[in-house]
């Protein structure tokens, strides 16, 4: 094996509280350092809540692990200070090509219109994200990190939890106001609770290589179904920073993952597959990471379970294809830091929180469905769905339609919130609940964009078409949007903004500091936009 990062090596440092008799207090203590739960913390940082961080090691994960950044995710650590690192070091990509056999079947673009500050996706390894995380919560001075810290028990109470940690130097307990479990999929929090996951786990196994070469591979994702270097069975190819590359074969429910990481199985099947794709003798290679994993489709029933909230893997588990996991788990976050930061602060009852549940478990049961349909499709069951498969791939070379039944991975998009309780009904146009759509504005002639001035302060804003209200109540803050350069507006010159937004002249949007549309309000008065925002932060 060989290695192109050197994990980092964080220092465990002795807590005050360690052999005392009397338990530590903590307002908001988060289970995991991955990226969710540095995530998280970054987040409620900026937002000015502190929080502890506990993590049973000492660096950021092993092996590239999620590797796909999707677009909204890449807006989301945009607005934490990171989005910028992310387009410098990954590698930027939206098309794809899917392969049936010997041959390719049709090819495809993710982010075929313009105007936007952030491409459909970038692919960067997870440590690297954790990595500058970890610098950015240090640096944010609210964040305090507290490695080879395992948790042993917990106790629920009606005020918070009671937790029992170990460390190399002894054990010690932490009382905590609020507990975010973002432990991963073998959360320790979710089974010291003992809350059982609903769906289901396929079997199949899929083994995934990282290579090291130089390739001349374009930035694509490459899918083949059926190859001659791999037959009956299916293949991804990704490429990574620093000429990494990632290869996914599918094993089949009877491999044994110990025997299939071995190098001397794994060399010969990447040695066949560059052979294949590229028609000529493989490019030097040397393996730097090996897994295997299964496909599993699942979540717990509830997200939140009185003041202990789960986050990322710990509540829900997809199938790798479609770059939901690691992705969904960055959109819990946006979802729940701002919630809990209003409850902290007071302006919002607890029962804010209960959106929070609403609103994820429905995103998650979006992604568990666009996973199992894509499971589905890569797997077939019997022979019936293989011969569908292999018709729809067939077909998909010369009939536009066939392709739309192609499913090799559904992309992640972030989930529209249809039927949240935060949303006020009325007016036309983008779906209550909808994702924000990025474009293009200049501010004082100089070139920007909308999404970097919407929830910014951590407030809502209510972005105005034409005009801002005369009165707008505490809390929000007001965007004007112009067809024109006027000062102190965002001058929508591409026209982009109005369209797709779709807006009018007179258009106010109540839009939450997770920038998602919580109303569309036509020349409202103070009275309807305050109904609006009480409705948002979750007050009945």
């Amino acid at each position: 094996m060989t290695a192109t990062y050197q994990n980092p090596r964080y220092a465990f440092r002795r807590p005050a509280a360690l052999g005392g008799a009397v338990p530590e207090q903590a307002r908001v203590v988060i289970v995991g350092a991955g990226v969710v739960g540095l995530t998280m913390a970054l987040d409620l940082a900026q937002r000015g809540i502190a929080s502890l961080v506990l993590d049973e090691d000492d660096t950021v994960s092993f092996g590239s692990r999620a590797i796909c950044w999707a677009k909204r995710t890449l807006e989301i650590f945009g607005r934490l200070g990171l989005g910028a690192r992310f387009l410098e070091k990954g590698v930027t990509w939206s098309r794809g090509r899917v392969f049936f056999r010997d041959q390719e079947a049709y090819g495809f673009d993710l982010l075929p219109e313009q105007g936007h500050e952030y491409p459909a996706f970038v692919n960067l390894q997870q440590y690297y994200a954790e990595e500058w995380l970890v610098q950015a919560c240090a640096a944010s001075g609210l964040v305090e990190l507290r490695w080879k810290t395992r948790v042993t028990g917990l106790a629920p109470h009606a005020a918070g939890t009671l937790l029992h940690l170990a460390t190399p130097e002894g054990d010690y307990a932490l009382q905590a106001e609020w507990l975010l479990a973002c432990d991963g999929a073998r959360s320790t929090v979710r089974e010291a609770l003992a809350l059982p996951f609903q769906g289901q786990v396929f079997r199949d196994r899929f083994l995934i290589a990282d290579v090291v070469m130089h390739a001349d591979f374009p930035s694509e994702r490459w899918f083949w179904f059926d190859p001659p270097f791999h037959p009956g069975q299916s293949v991804l190819l990704h490429k990574q920073p620093d000429d990494v590359w990632r290869i996914d074969f599918q094993l089949g429910w009877d491999a044994d993952p110990e025997v299939e990481k071995q190098p001397e199985r794994v060399i010969p099947r990447v040695q066949a597959m560059l052979e294949g794709a590229s028609g000529m003798a493989a490019p030097a290679f040397a393996l730097e990471w090996v897994s295997v994993y299964t496909f599993r489709c699942r979540r717990l029933e509830r997200f939140r379970h009185g003041r202990i909230l789960f986050a990322g893997d710990s509540a829900h588990q997809v199938s790798p294809f479609g770059a939901r996991g690691g992705n969904g788990g960055v959109q819990d976050v946006d979802n729940l830091g701002w919630k809990l930061a209003a409850v902290l602060a007071g302006e919002a009852p607890e029962a804010l929180l209960d959106s929070y549940d609403d609103e994820r478990v429905l995103a998650a049961d979006e992604n568990i469905l666009n996973s199992t349909r894509s499971t589905d499709f890569i797997t077939p069951k019997n022979t019936a769905a293989h011969a569908y498969r292999d018709a729809v791939l067939q077909l998909a070379r010369t009939h536009g339609f066939a392709r739309q039944m192609v499913n090799s991975g559904r992309l992640s998009r972030p989930a529209t919130l249809h039927g949240s309780p935060l949303s006020t009904p009325g007016g036309e146009g983008l779906p209550l609940g909808a994702p924000p759509p990025d474009a293009p504005v200049l501010v004082a002639g100089r070139a920007d964009w909308l999404l970097r001035h919407i929830g910014r302060d951590g407030r809502f804003t209510l972005l105005c078409f034409g005009q801002v209200p005369a009165e707008v109540p505490p809390g929000i803050t007001p965007l004007l949007v112009a067809d024109d350069d006027r000062a102190g507006a965002l001058w929508d010159h591409s026209g982009l903004v109005l369209r797709r937004w779709q807006a009018r002249a007179g258009d106010c949007l109540l839009l939450r500091p997770d920038q998602h549309l919580a109303a569309r309000l036509h020349a409202p008065s103070a009275a309807e936009i305050a109904a609006a925002h009480r409705r948002a932060l979750g007050h009945a």
